[in-house]
């Protein structure tokens, strides 16, 4: 990607002081990324933070930026002293969903497994680094976090609302049909995601249950899946990157045409923040 396509796309994501003569980011340090971890049981008895290495992966050899998985849990973790050691956050997907007394519904059956130590963690340091201008990517679940912090609200089972379709991950079959291109999203056009990709469909994967149920006004819808669900989206007004993304663009980032640019933008922003770049931020 040109250095000028990436400019075109965001505040803060490239400055000239970042440019050497050639026109190609010059990285004095390499950015710090926190990859948002999950905890998982391994074997059933044993308890532990974990990260995909699909995420790992697309952090390390596309955005060109050191992973580092987070232990989601206040106990293990100061927001504060995270944001200095980090210079941008993937949220990532997982299987516990966001509690709904975080958007003011009551919790039913339908919403399934909860990780509240997770959503202590992530939708306080969203809010944080949308505030500060520090770089953020939302995934799946990472998505619907940046929806949440942001005033948004979800519904637990999208394929039940009138005229949506199924779109979880097929229960049966190889990794690759699990992650194949599912369905198109739909771009506004002139939007940060059309300027990104310079088209405006792409095709995506699917592999979600929950999403957007009412949007806030903190929160641009920016592509939409052919049933109507928000799939793109960003953070108004935001002095930062916070684009986020519905599917899973982790998987085969560095060949796939429209998860690759994703990732090298984030990674791009997050470059300039650890080299001392910082958005301008509007007086209260």
């Amino acid at each position: 990607m040109s250095c000028a396509k990436i400019a075109g796309l965001w505040p803060l994501i490239l400055t000239p002081s970042l440019l050497d003569s050639a026109g190609k980011g010059t990285t004095m340090r390499k950015p710090v990324i926190g990859i948002i971890g999950n905890l998982y049981l391994i074997n059933d008895e044993y308890p532990a933070h974990c990260a995909g290495t699909m995420n790992s992966s697309a952090i390390a050899n596309v955005a060109d930026a050191l992973p580092l998985i987070v232990p989601t849990d206040p106990n293990f973790v100061d927001i504060d002293h995270l944001m200095e050691v980090c210079d941008g956050f993937l949220f990532t997907g997982g299987r516990p969903n966001v509690h709904p007394e975080e958007y003011g519904h009551e919790p039913t059956e339908a919403y399934g497994e909860f990780d509240r130590a997770r959503d202590a963690i992530a939708l306080s340091l969203i809010q944080k680094c949308v505030e500060r201008g520090q770089p953020i990517l939302g995934v799946c679940r990472g998505f619907q976090e940046v929806a949440v912090a942001m005033g948004c609200t979800l519904h637990p089972e999208i394929r039940d609302l009138p005229g949506r379709d199924n779109h979880r991950m097929p229960p049966d079959g190889t990794i690759e049909e699990k992650f194949e291109l599912r369905h198109l999203v739909t771009l506004q056009e002139g939007g940060p995601f059309h300027r990104l990709w310079g088209k405006t469909e792409v095709m995506t994967n699917s592999l979600h249950g929950q999403g957007i149920l009412d949007a806030s006004d903190r929160i641009v819808i920016d592509g939409h899946a052919p049933d109507g669900t928000p799939e793109a989206i960003y953070v108004k007004d935001a002095p930062g990157f916070t684009m986020s993304v519905q599917w899973h663009p982790e998987y085969q980032a560095d060949m796939d045409p429209v998860s690759r640019p994703l990732f090298e933008a984030f990674g791009v922003a997050a470059g300039n923040w650890a080299n001392g770049a910082r958005p301008v931020l509007k007086s209260a």
